[in-house]
C-alpha cells in the first residue's frame, strides 16, 4: 500500500507513517477527552466545574499532542530550518494582531487580571466574563441601556490583545463589594433632621450587617494591595442644592444586588416619608409672578 501511495501522490513510506502515526495520535487524545470529560459530568452539574475541566482538558491535551506529534516530525522540520525562520519572520508581521491576542492570553493567563464569572469593565464595555479563550474572551453585558448594572442579555466578544490598550476594572477581583448611593431631595420646609434619622434607620437595617464581612474581606485585600478605608458603616450626607436639601445614602452592597438594594431601601423610604407630614420630597419648580396682579410687595 505504501508502494502505490508513493506511486500516484508521490509521498515516501516515511512520511505516510508519520501521517498515520499524527492521525492515531489525535484520535486518541480525542478518545481521552471525551471519556475524562464524560466521567467529570457524571460527577457534577455545576456548570463553572463543568467549565474549567472542559478548558483545562482541553488546552491541557492539545499541548500534548503537538507535542508528541513534533517529535514525530522533528527530523524533517530540521531540513527546513532557515526556511521555517523565514517564515517565521513573515508570520509575524502578517500575523500581528492574532500574535498580540495571543500574548494577551498568556498575560491573563498568568497575571489573573479575571477570571471566568468575574465583572469587570474594559474600556466601555461592562460584563460578566463567561469566557476566555486564545484569541478572545467574552462577556455577557451589563449596564448600557439598562439601568443599575442589570444584565442586557448580549454577550460581548472582546479580543485578548485589549488588555495591553485599555484599563481594566474588576468588580470582583479581591473584594466584592462596592459603594452606592442614593440621593434623596426633599424641600426647605421640610424637617431635614428628621428626614436623615429615618434614612439613616432604614439604611443601617439594609447595609449594616455587612460591615464584618467587609472587614474581613479588607484585610484580605490588604495583603495584595495599598488599600485604606477609615469607615465602612452606611452613613447619610447633607448638602444643599437648588430645589431643596440634599441627602445622599452611602453605603456598601454587592456588586450583583445594586439594584435589588436600592429597590428595597426606596420602598422603605417611601413608606416612612408618607407617614409623616413634615417631610416633602423636593423636584424643580418654576413661579410666575405677576406684579400688576400680585402687587410690588407680594414677592417680599
Amino acid at each position: 500500500m505504501y508502494e502505490i501511495i508513493q506511486k500516484e501522490i508521490g509521498l515516501s513510506p516515511e512520511n505516510q507513517r508519520k501521517i498515520l502515526i499524527s492521525i492515531t495520535i489525535i484520535v486518541v487524545i480525542w478518545v481521552l477527552r471525551y471519556l475524562i470529560l464524560k466521567v467529570v459530568w457524571r460527577q457534577t452539574e455545576d456548570p463553572r466545574i463543568r467549565y474549567q475541566w472542559k478548558r483545562s482538558i482541553g488546552f491541557a491535551l492539545s499541548l500534548i499532542g503537538v507535542i508528541i506529534i513534533s517529535s514525530v516530525w522533528i527530523s524533517a522540520f530540521a531540513r527546513f530550518g532557515a526556511f521555517l525562520g523565514l517564515l517565521s519572520a513573515g508570520l509575524a508581521i502578517a500575523l500581528k494582531d492574532p500574535l498580540t491576542n495571543i500574548a494577551g492570553w498568556l498575560f491573563i493567563s498568568t497575571r489573573k487580571p479575571f477570571s471566568v464569572g468575574d465583572r469587570v469593565q474594559i474600556g466601555e464595555n461592562t460584563g460578566d466574563v463567561i469566557d476566555i479563550r486564545l484569541f478572545q474572551f467574552a462577556l455577557l453585558e451589563v449596564g448600557n441601556w439598562v439601568e443599575a448594572d442589570q444584565s442586557t442579555g448580549r454577550i460581548i466578544h472582546i479580543p485578548n490583545g485589549t488588555v495591553f490598550l485599555r484599563p481594566q476594572a474588576n468588580y470582583s477581583k479581591g473584594f466584592e463589594y462596592i459603594w452606592n448611593e442614593i440621593p434623596v431631595l426633599i424641600t426647605f420646609e421640610s424637617n431635614w433632621e428628621h428626614a436623615k434619622s429615618i434614612l439613616e434607620k432604614i439604611i443601617n437595617q439594609h447595609a449594616e450587617h455587612l460591615t464584618k464581612a467587609v472587614e474581613k474581606q479588607i484585610k484580605e485585600a490588604t495583603k495584595k494591595y495599598l488599600i485604606t478605608y477609615l469607615h465602612l458603616t452606611p452613613i447619610v450626607y447633607t448638602s444643599v442644592k437648588d430645589s431643596g436639601v440634599l441627602l445622599t445614602i452611602r453605603y456598601l452592597c454587592d456588586v450583583r444586588k445594586r439594584r435589588t438594594s436600592e429597590h428595597d431601601i426606596w420602598e422603605d423610604i417611601l413608606r416612612d416619608f408618607a407617614r409623616n407630614r413634615d417631610i416633602e420630597f423636593a423636584y424643580p419648580t418654576t413661579r410666575f409672578f405677576n406684579q400688576h396682579l400680585e402687587g410690588p410687595d407680594a414677592g417680599s
